[in-house]
């Protein structure tokens, strides 16, 4: 396996960064996280498919880039990977042509092939799909039997449209599944949050889908705004400084769900992801030091599935909502990442609208927000 990042800026690719020679025609995947309109407006696609011309190219829209240890906005960082022993198939789908996201989810995973499936890696479109509804899909047929890690596609802090695109122009509403296959693939994952919880823990008593209503029996507008105090202003931009930890019915472990917008009208808060009825939630605050030591954590967590690997890549999803808070402290958490897996590994990503991995070794897949997700790769 060989790997090789490059970044384009300012209208033009800048040197690349590799920790070997790479022969642009070994390559069969190319990942490009960029800024959405320059995705749309400069062929991006058409000139990574000249340069890698055999590879399937997968595109996708963000809320900023991570290419090895910096954070960028305006740019696309690519990463174009080799695999010597790795098999790989991407299929992909438009939610539109399905009633729903669940439906979408099936229908991705049933295109690939079964057989020696190692892994299954998700970039999604991040406003049109439900990303709960996405991966509770993708786990009715996957079964965990393959971890299934990726994210979903951010828009900066515009919360308007997103863009996907796997061997074409990006287009909004397209979700992209890739499947690697063979015994040779290392793949590890680990994703944490770092958020403080303050506040009893209380019950969703009425929501549908990804909208609460009411929160033990109250309004959950007005509670919301009473956790919330001045900044209950500025809403529903501060909602990302204060998202929720949901414990879903029949699960142990939270996980964290950002409010997207506020439905005044039918008094409902929309979420990033389903918040069902029943279940267990507690109001979280920043706080700067926990989140950069829990990227950090995430990091150590990957190391623990595979304690034996160098990882030749390291993948990172992280919230648009860290990146707001963290502001220009943002480069502290890839820092803290880098600093565990080394100078060795390459890293990659992006910030985006949801994060998709499992919490630990063979547990089901979830949609994770506000949290830093990191994927590794390597063969043997």
């Amino acid at each position: 396996m060989k790997v090789s990042l490059s970044l384009y800026k300012d209208a033009s690719f800048a040197a690349g960064s590799n920790r070997e020679a790479i022969n642009e025609s070994t390559v069969n995947l190319v990942l490009g996280f960029g800024e959405k309109n320059i995705l749309a407006n400069e062929n991006i696609y058409k000139q990574l498919k000249e340069k890698y011309s055999t590879a399937d190219i997968v595109l996708c829209s963000t809320a900023g880039e991570i290419y090895n240890d910096t954070v960028v906005d305006n740019t696309v960082s690519v990463t174009a990977i080799a695999f010597e022993k790795t098999q790989v198939k991407a299929v992909s789908v438009t939610i539109d042509d399905f009633s729903n996201s669940y439906q979408a989810g099936q229908g991705l995973v049933k295109q690939l092939p079964i057989e020696d499936l190692a892994y299954v890696l998700v970039i999604s479109d991040g406003a049109k799909v439900n990303g709960s509804e996405l991966v509770r899909g993708i786990n009715e047929v996957v079964q965990n039997k393959v971890p299934v890690t990726g994210g979903l596609a951010g828009d900066a802090a515009r919360f308007q449209s997103t863009l996907v695109g796997l061997n074409e122009e990006p287009v909004s509403g397209k979700i992209v599944m890739i499947g690697f296959y063979g015994q040779h693939l290392k793949v590890s994952h680990g994703s944490m949050g770092g958020w403080d919880m303050f506040g009893p823990e209380r019950t969703i008593t009425k929501s549908a889908s990804n909208k609460v209503y009411e929160i033990d029996d109250k309004d959950a507008i007005d509670l919301y705004k009473l956790y919330l105090g001045a900044y209950a202003m500025e809403l529903p931009g501060s909602a990302l400084l204060f998202p929720l930890s949901v414990t879903l019915p029949g699960t142990t472990e939270p996980v964290v769900r950002t409010i997207l917008t506020i439905d005044y009208q039918n008094k409902a808060m929309v979420f990033a992801g389903d918040v069902p009825l029943g279940s267990k939630v507690r109001f979280m605050k920043a706080n700067f030091d926990k989140l950069v030591d829990a990227a950090s954590q995430a990091g150590r967590q990957a190391v623990a599935l595979n304690p034996q690997a160098s990882p030749k890549l390291a993948m990172l999803i992280s919230c648009v909502g860290r990146k707001l808070i963290l502001d220009n402290r943002i480069e502290e958490e890839v820092a803290a990442v880098s600093d565990v897996f080394g100078p060795n590994t390459l890293l990659t990503g992006f910030y985006s609208y949801g994060e998709i991995s499992p919490f630990s070794l063979n547990a089901t897949c979830q949609l994770h927000n506000q949290t830093m997700t990191i994927t590794t790769f390597d063969e043997n």
